[in-house]
């Protein structure tokens, strides 16, 4: 591969934490973001991030996708899944023959990507580190935890080992597996946990702890663990969340473990809601729920495996960003009403 500035595509929260730590450790980091503020931000004064994880501001270099010139050998794609066919259409004249995407985003991006710009030059990625865009030029990192990294065929490559070492710089206990889609779909029983959480306007841990609605959290991520098995896959844990909590023969023992797990992890975090809450409540756009759990839900319909409360859950989220509903306990009640 030639020898070119490491591309961020998208410099919000995930990849704006990133490629400053990139930054600040002599990288050649280039970002790229639509928002033209915070860009002009990044390259008047740079890349600040605060929380409790780092404190500093790197110089950096950022520019729109319409100023974008030169190709590159290595993309690390950091946007919301809406965004994913635009950005890989946008990057894809800039892709080196030999370079790659990685994507650095939540859900199962990476077969969209590849049926773009191929298979051979997609990377899957699995982040759950907690950071929030907080204004131009300036990130909140809230709180470290998994960072994986994988080839999307379960192979390991001098290409993954190479994007291993640059994650690590970012997080030291980064991860280079052959079991990337184990990660992302455990990752996908977490983003269904999530979205409870953010059709209620109370923090994570509130909504996790709660006594009363632990089972039908615990149902929502036994739908998704169903899909996984139905796939074939071996979900791999991670902090804060153990699928083996939510296989359909787990102990009981072991899923309130895995709750006690959840709730001690989002207690000792600074972040306390999660993205989609904030896109609802302090962004007021539309989540990624389309590009999530849409598409798990489609997979399982292919698959026959029954997820009726996701679906509907799906369909209270739509409710909440058109208005019809508020972020509340009574809205997430009116989906454990749909248990019995």
């Amino acid at each position: 591969m030639a020898d070119t500035p490491i591309l961020i595509w998208g410099a919000g929260a995930i990849g704006g934490a990133i490629g400053a730590f990139l930054a600040r450790a002599g990288k050649d980091v280039l970002f790229v973001d639509r928002v033209a503020d915070h860009v002009a931000e990044i390259n008047e004064t740079g890349m600040r991030i605060s929380g409790p994880v780092a404190e500093f501001t790197t110089p950096a270099r950022a520019t729109t996708p319409e100023d974008l010139d030169g190709i590159f050998d290595t993309v690390f794609l950091c946007v919301k899944g809406q965004d994913t066919v635009g950005a890989v259409k946008a990057l894809k004249p800039h892709l080196t023959a030999d370079g790659c995407v990685v994507s650095v985003q939540n859900g199962l991006n990476e077969t969209v990507i590849a049926d773009l710009i191929g298979a051979e030059r997609t990377v899957g990625a699995f982040i759950n580190f907690g950071a929030d865009y907080h204004g131009p030029g300036h990130i909140f990192y809230g709180g470290r935890s998994a960072v994986v990294v994988g080839e999307i065929d379960g192979t390991i490559t001098p290409r993954s080992e190479r994007l291993h070492a640059l994650l690590k710089i970012f997080e030291e206990d980064a991860i280079l597996t052959d079991n990337i889609w184990g990660y992302l779909w455990s990752k996908m029983g977490y983003i269904s946990l999530l979205f409870a959480t953010a059709i209620v306007d109370a923090t994570i841990d509130e909504v996790i702890a709660s006594k009363t609605h632990q089972p039908l959290l615990e149902a929502l991520a036994r739908e998704v663990m169903a899909v996984a098995e139905a796939k074939g896959l071996k979900p791999h844990g991670f902090d804060p969340f153990d699928p083996q909590g939510f296989t359909a023969d787990a102990d009981p023992a072991v899923t309130q473990a895995a709750f006690d797990k959840m709730v001690d992890y989002r207690n000792r975090s600074e972040k306390k809601y999660s993205g989609m809450w904030r896109d609802i409540a302090v962004r007021k756009r539309k989540t990624e729920v389309n590009y999530l759990l849409v598409p798990f839900v489609r997979e399982a319909d292919a698959l026959g495996v029954p997820v009726p409360l996701n679906k509907q859950m799906i369909e209270l989220v739509y409710d909440i960003e058109e208005g019809h509903r508020q972020q509340s306990w009574d809205t997430l009640d009116l989906l454990k009403a749909e248990m019995s």
